[in-house]
C-alpha cells in the first residue's frame, strides 16, 4: 500500500480510537499494535515493550515529576491568593490595576506551577469574584483568567517544553529561554486588550481601586518572595552550568515543599499525601503517554509513513510560509481536541523533519507550537481552561466565558504573526545565553 494513503488511514483510525473515550496513551498503543500486526505480523509486537520502556529510559524525564511536585506544592497552598493580593496592593493605583494584577499573578503563578488548570483555579478563585464585585464585565473577569492560565505551558519552567525537548532531542535549557520573551509578549498583549476592554466599558470606577499604605504593601512580600527566589535560583543554576534541568527541578521541588510547610503550615500528613498523590498521578499519565508515543512513532517509521510524508512535503513547490500556515492550522485543530502533551508527542516525529527541511528553527517552532496549544486550552470543544473557570464561577455562563476569551485568542494569533515576522523574539535569548547553534 502507498505509504501516504496508509498514513491517511492511520490518522483516521487514530482519531476514531481517541474519540471512542479511551485514554490517549492506551489509544496510541491500540492503533500502533493493530497496524503493526496487520502489516508486519504478530512477531512485531515482541519489540513493543522494549521500545516503550526504552523511550522512558531517559534521565531528562526525571525533571517532569520534579517540576510537577514543585507546582503541586504551590497550588495546594494560599500562594496563589497571596501572589494575587501582593500584586493588587502594588498595582492598585494603576488604571485598570486589578485586571493587570490578575494577569501578572497568572504569569508568575504559571511560572511557578507550570500548569494551566492550576493557574486558572488558584488565581481565579480570588480574582474573578473581586473583579465582578468592583463592576468589571463578566466576560473580562472570566476571559482574562482563562487566557492568563494558558501561560503555564509557555513561561519556564514548562513541562510541555520538557516533553518537546525529549521528543525532538532538543536542548531543554534553550527551550526554556525561548519561551521567556514570547511569554512576556503575550502577557503584554493580554494586559493591553484587558485595559482597552475595561476602558471601552465606560465605567471609570473600574480604573481605580482601594489605596494601600506602604506598610500593607511590604508586609505581604515575605509570603511571595521566597517562591520567586526559587524560580530565579532554578533558572540560574540551570543556565549558570551549576546543575542539569533534572537536578535543578529536584532541588526546586524540595525547596517548594519546605516553603509550603514553613510559611503555609502544610504539616498535615494528609495534605502532603494529597500533593504527592496528585503529582504521581499526573507524572505517570504524562510518562505513559511518552512511552506510548514512542511506540506510535516506531510504527509510523516502520511502515515508512513518516519518511514518505517528509519526502512528499519536500517535493511540493510551495512557499515555506504557506507550508507553515498549513502546519499551524493542523496544530490548531489538533489542540482543539487533544491535550498539549499528546499533540506534541504525536506530531513531533512527523513535523520536525518537515519544518527543518523547510529551513525553520526547531527552537522557534517549539514556541509556535506551544502558543497553538494555548489557543486550544481556551477554545471549544475541549477548552479545559473554560471549564475550570466555569467550575469556579458557575453563575457565569460558559458562552460568556468563551466570548470573553476569544479576544485573547486573537492576541495569541497576533503573537504567532509577530514571531513569524521577528523569529529573534524566540531565538535571541537562547543564543545570547547559551551561544548560537547556527
Amino acid at each position: 500500500m502507498d505509504p501516504l494513503l496508509l498514513g491517511l488511514i492511520v490518522a483516521i483510525a487514530t482519531i476514531v480510537v481517541l474519540f471512542s473515550g479511551v485514554s490517549v496513551a492506551l489509544g496510541l498503543l491500540i492503533v500502533s499494535g493493530g497496524f503493526l500486526i496487520v502489516f508486519d505480523g504478530m512477531r512485531s509486537l515482541e519489540l513493543l515493550p522494549e521500545i516503550f520502556f526504552g523511550k522512558l529510559n531517559n534521565f531528562a524525564l526525571l525533571s517532569i515529576p520534579m517540576f510537577i511536585i514543585m507546582g503541586a506544592s504551590i497550588a495546594s497552598t494560599r500562594a496563589g491568593a497571596d501572589l494575587y493580593e501582593a500584586l493588587e496592593r502594588w498595582l492598585t493605583r494603576v488604571p485598570g490595576g486589578l485586571v493587570i494584577s490578575n494577569l501578572g499573578a497568572c504569569a508568575l503563578f504559571s511560572a511557578m506551577s507550570g500548569s494551566s488548570p492550576a493557574t486558572c483555579a488558584a488565581i481565579g478563585k480570588m480574582g474573578i469574584p473581586e473583579m465582578r464585585k468592583r463592576g468589571y464585565p463578566d466576560a473580562v473577569a472570566a476571559g482574562s483568567i482563562a487566557a492568563g492560565g494558558t501561560l503555564g505551558i509557555l513561561i519556564p519552567p514548562s513541562v510541555t517544553m520538557i516533553v518537546y525537548g525529549i521528543a525532538t532531542e532538543t536542548s531543554i535549557g534553550r527551550l526554556f529561554l525561548a519561551g521567556v520573551i514570547p511569554g512576556l509578549l503575550l502577557v503584554g498583549l493580554f494586559m493591553a486588550w484587558s485595559l482597552y476592554s475595561t476602558w471601552r466599558s465606560g465605567d471609570m470606577n473600574l480604573l481605580s481601586g482601594r489605596s494601600y499604605s506602604w506598610r500593607e504593601r511590604i508586609e505581604i512580600l515575605p509570603r511571595v518572595l521566597p517562591f520567586l527566589f526559587i524560580i530565579l535560583g532554578v533558572l540560574y543554576a540551570m543556565y549558570g552550568g551549576i546543575a542539569t534541568p533534572s537536578e535543578t527541578a529536584a532541588v526546586g521541588a524540595l525547596l517548594c515543599l519546605v516553603i509550603a510547610m514553613v510559611i503555609y503550615k502544610l504539616w498535615s500528613p494528609v495534605a502532603l499525601w494529597v500533593v504527592l498523590r496528585d503529582s504521581t498521578r499526573e507524572s505517570v499519565m504524562i510518562l505513559f503517554i511518552i512511552g506510548a508515543a514512542g511506540v506510535f512513532s516506531y510504527m509510523l517509521s516502520s511502515l515508512f509513513i513518516t519518511q514518505s510524508i517528509a519526502e512528499w512535503i519536500g517535493t511540493l513547490d510551495v512557499n515555506r510560509w504557506v507550508l507553515m500556515g498549513a502546519v499551524n492550522v493542523f496544530l490548531l485543530v489538533a489542540g482543539f481536541f487533544l491535550p498539549p502533551v499528546a499533540v506534541i508527542l504525536m506530531a513531533a516525529p512527523i513535523l520536525l523533519p518537515i519544518i527543518t527541511t523547510a529551513g525553520f528553527d526547531p527552537i522557534w517552532f517549539a514556541v509556535i507550537l506551544t502558543i497553538n496549544m494555548e489557543i486550544g486550552l481556551i477554545s471549544p470543544p475541549v477548552g479545559l481552561n473554560l471549564y475550570v473557570i466555569n467550575s469556579i464561577a458557575p453563575d457565569i455562563k460558559l458562552k460568556t466565558i468563551l466570548v470573553g476569551s476569544l479576544p485573547y485568542v486573537g492576541c495569541m494569533v497576533l503573537a504567532i504573526v509577530l514571531l513569524c515576522l521577528f523569529p529573534g523574539l524566540a531565538t535571541w535569548l537562547p543564543d545570547l545565553v547559551m551561544g548560537t547553534m547556527r
